[in-house]
């Protein structure tokens, strides 16, 4: 059958990799398709501290590297493509793409999520021009200038500790009266002395002509509105939002089982409601989004992906 898989594998982050590592050192003949860049959300990070055996001087994009390496190493195919349409019931699966049909025995969902926008206006029309979603990519536009962090848990305080290293005063925004960062990242924080807080407060409008040039900011507890102007010397600054992400799985609404906020619900097996189709790493409901968690999702979808395979597709 043309284009017939053991496995296809959607999204090529942690988890989709590890996935692809997994299966093809089973000798599967293994499909990864990515829309969009290799590596999901983990390549925006400069500093991965906390994978197991990442010590020195580990970044996002040299990790995957080395994933990407491994995954080439045990024969697994990568390609760029853009899947519009699935049908997963039945012993075949199909995935309708931009670029092609594929079909495959066992499918392993790891789309990933994206960052969740703040919806204000202003924002889509001064996003690349003063507003960010991704500290690694867009800081060093910003050296000595002030620069605003938008959100109050981990990946927000760990952004702004990052800009530091360019900005001149680095600003956390944060609709609560205390971060939800893990204990550590805040004692961080609070003993950098470029770093502010401002509590209790969103941002409700960006404003600019070209670039982003001021933004209103209202205090949810009194429901005062200020506005914030750049420098008159620097003319603009930099507005980085870390909310949280939502979960790319849009594609199967109606289709897999999910929870209110679009999050693949699994088993401990990442098998979904549907039988050879799974699902591994962010766009899974889980306690924890992770590098580490992502890789250990992977694994296991390829492994038991292996064995649906072996009980029913044996000659």
């Amino acid at each position: 059958m043309e284009n017939l898989y053991d496995v296809v594998i959607i999204g090529s982050g942690p988890a989709g990799l590890s996935a692809a590592l997994y299966a093809g050192r089973a000798r599967l003949n293994t499909l990864v398709i990515e829309k969009e860049r290799t590596g999901g959300q983990i390549v925006t990070t400069d500093e991965v501290a906390n994978y197991p055996g990442s010590i020195r001087n580990a970044t996002g994009p040299s990790l995957i590297a080395r994933m990407v390496e491994q995954v080439e190493e045990f024969g697994a195919k990568r390609i760029s493509d853009t899947i519009t349409e699935v049908k997963l019931e039945g012993k075949i699966k199909v995935l309708k793409g931009e670029k092609g049909e594929y079909k495959a025995k066992a499918v392993i969902v790891a789309t990933g999520a994206k960052p969740r926008q703040l919806n204000c206006p202003g924002e889509k029309e001064f996003t690349g021009k003063g507003v960010s979603y991704c500290a690694t990519c867009d800081a060093d536009f910003f050296t000595d200038f002030d620069v605003y962090v938008i959100g109050g848990g981990d990946s927000a305080v760990e952004e702004a500790i990052y800009l530091t290293k360019f900005a001149r005063k680095v600003t956390i925004i944060h609709r609560r009266d205390q971060l939800r960062a893990a204990k550590s990242i805040q004692e961080k924080a609070f003993k950098n002395e470029k770093i502010d807080f401002i509590w209790n407060s969103e941002v409700k409008e960006i404003k600019g002509d070209g670039i982003v040039e001021s933004m209103v900011i209202r205090n949810r507890v009194t429901g005062e509105e200020t506005e914030i102007h750049a420098n008159e010397e620097d003319g603009t600054f930099g507005i980085f939002v870390f909310i949280g992400y939502m979960p790319q799985t849009d594609l199967f609404k109606g289709i897999l089982e999910m929870d209110e906020r679009g999050y693949l619900l699994t088993d401990e097996n990442m098998k979904t409601n549907i039988e050879g189709v799974f699902a591994a790493g962010d766009c899974r409901e889980k306690s924890l989004r992770q590098v580490v968690t992502a890789c250990a999702d992977g694994a296991i979808a390829a492994t038991q992906a292996e064995k649906y395979i072996e009980n029913n597709f044996s000659e």
